[in-house]
């Protein structure tokens, strides 16, 4: 590889070593970082391989890490937007407006960050497996419970509760799908994953159009419904072990000082080194999180409340948005390993932008277009995320760095639908009488739009800034962190006065 593609292909290093090693990149000023922030957003132009030969490249096991870590962010997508989709419904149930039930959305996206740090540092400590099944056991719980509320205040309390176990799985599924997996397939993987939210929010929004008020009970057997799921999961799960990453790092922490004095001093390591790259990738996913919940939690009630949408056509658009943002995911996904990662994302966010107008001012059921194209922008720039995360992560810590990260950054937006539905308030529509009631209408559609365009350009702006280490390996051997904790490496090498990083 020339020195020139590497400088396209990667911020990492200026050598071909450390691209393909997990050592940190030589130090270098502020400014000479700012003035290689747009040189360094040239696509690599990598071969871009056939999919399916892509695909073929995972072996049995491999796919069978990718399928349950798919199926376990999925029903994790779908037990979070049950609430969404019964924002109305619950508002009636407990007397409140529904300003106040998205309380219940912020909420899990407050606790969230909880989780991930508990069930990140568990499963960087003792293994993906048993983290990953004592989350589920807490869906089914925390699900079962949602159900069964009667009052405002335990429905809130049972969210929150919900929001601690949510939280611990992104950086579970994330690493056991993607550690494992060959690095030429590691973009289009990393965007089908990506989509298990996507396709969560597809199976919530038809389980809802089944499951509410078709019984006398109201909402409430679509949260029963997604507590029986991950029973499921469980079973497939517990009939694997560990990824062979896992494995080996596990391995190498034995021989020297011991597995919890080696990854004591890994993260040492990390937070001395990597510190600054850690909160820039809690920035980053503040970003992308305000994508998603800005664009997402509310525009149900966008459809149905300003522009009058029927339940059947608020789900025909939402289907349809979400198989647009599952197309968006892959095919973004899959150009980042020929396109960059960061140069992926600043690209599809961009057009995104440019689709705001009518997603969010269509008022016919022509808006779908919109739609499927606005969340195929959305998705499609978080199709690069599993993959773009891992690849920054510190080896020794990468389910607590890229769950923490993500969830911190759920944290930051945390309120975004509450903000929404705040703002919205302050644009009103004359009402409508219904069954004999007065429904009171407002113009989110402005709100969504404005909120939008602010965060794209929030996120363009951070990802310019930030960096890139397309093409890292994920091998233990190649840990420059491990390697110090274990004692095999001196200190500081990486500033020498060559530039250069030693590899292991």
């Amino acid at each position: 590889m020339s020195q020139d593609k590497d400088e396209r292909s990667s911020d990492y290093s200026e050598h071909h070593d450390a691209q393909q090693s997990n050592a940190p990149a030589p130090r270098m000023s502020a400014g000479r970082y700012l003035a290689t922030r747009f040189s360094t957003l040239k696509p690599p132009m990598d071969r871009l391989e056939n999919p399916i030969t892509l695909l073929g490249l995972l072996n049995v096991k491999q796919w069978m890490f990718f399928l349950v870590a798919f199926l376990g962010w999925t029903w994790d997508a779908f037990d979070f937007f049950t609430v969404s989709l019964t924002i109305s419904e619950l508002a009636e149930t407990f007397g409140k407006s529904n300003k106040d039930i998205t309380w219940g959305i912020t909420l899990v996206l407050m606790l969230r960050s909880v989780g991930a740090i508990i069930f990140g540092l568990a499963a960087d400590r003792y293994g993906r497996k048993w983290p990953f099944i004592v989350n589920l056991i807490l869906f089914i719980v925390l699900e079962l419970g949602t159900g069964f509320t009667y009052s405002y205040e335990s429905f809130l309390g049972v969210r929150a509760l919900y929001g601690i176990a949510m939280g611990g799985l992104y950086g579970n599924a994330a690493a056991t799908a993607i550690e494992d997996c060959p690095e030429r397939a590691r973009g289009i993987i990393s965007g089908m994953l990506q989509q298990g939210y996507a396709f969560g929010y597809l199976l919530a929004t038809a389980f809802a159009r089944g499951l509410v008020d078709t019984t006398p009970h109201g909402w409430r057997p679509l949260y029963w419904f997604g507590a029986a799921v991950p029973v499921l999961i469980i079973a497939f799960r517990l009939c694997l072990g560990e990824t062979d990453a896992y494995t080996e790092r596990q391995r190498l922490r034995k021989e020297n000082a011991g597995v919890g004095k080696t990854f004591v001093a890994e993260g040492k390591m990390a937070l001395k080194r990597h510190w600054l790259l850690l909160t820039y990738m809690v920035l980053l996913m503040a970003g992308f999180n305000f994508m998603s919940h800005g664009s997402q939690d509310l525009y149900p009630t966008m459809l149905e409340n300003q522009y009058l949408f029927s339940s059947n056509a608020v789900t025909v658009t939402q289907v349809v948005a979400n198989l647009g943002a599952m197309t968006g995911g892959v095919t973004v996904g899959y150009f980042s390993h020929k396109l960059g990662r960061r140069f992926s994302i600043i690209y599809i966010s961009i057009v995104g932008g440019a689709l705001l107008y009518p997603y969010s001012f269509v008022g016919s059921e022509k808006v779908a277009a919109a739609a499927f194209f606005e969340q195929f922008c959305v998705q499609g720039a978080w199709g690069v995320i599993p993959i773009h995360l891992m690849e920054l992560s510190p080896g020794g810590y990468r389910t607590f760095v890229v769950g923490t990260s993500y969830q911190l950054g759920n944290l930051v937006s945390s309120a975004s639908s509450t903000i929404e539905a705040t703002i919205g308030e302050r644009f009103p529509l004359p009402s409508i009488q219904e069954n004999g009631e007065t429904i009171a209408r407002y113009q989110y559609g402005r709100v969504i739009c404005i909120f939008m365009a602010c965060v794209y350009a929030y996120v363009i702006v951070l990802t310019i800034l930030g960096p890139e280490y397309k093409g890292r390996s994920m091998e233990a051997a190649d840990d420059e962190d491990l390697q110090e904790a274990r004692g095999l490496r001196g200190h500081d090498h990486a500033g020498s006065d060559d530039g250069k990083v030693e590899k292991v």
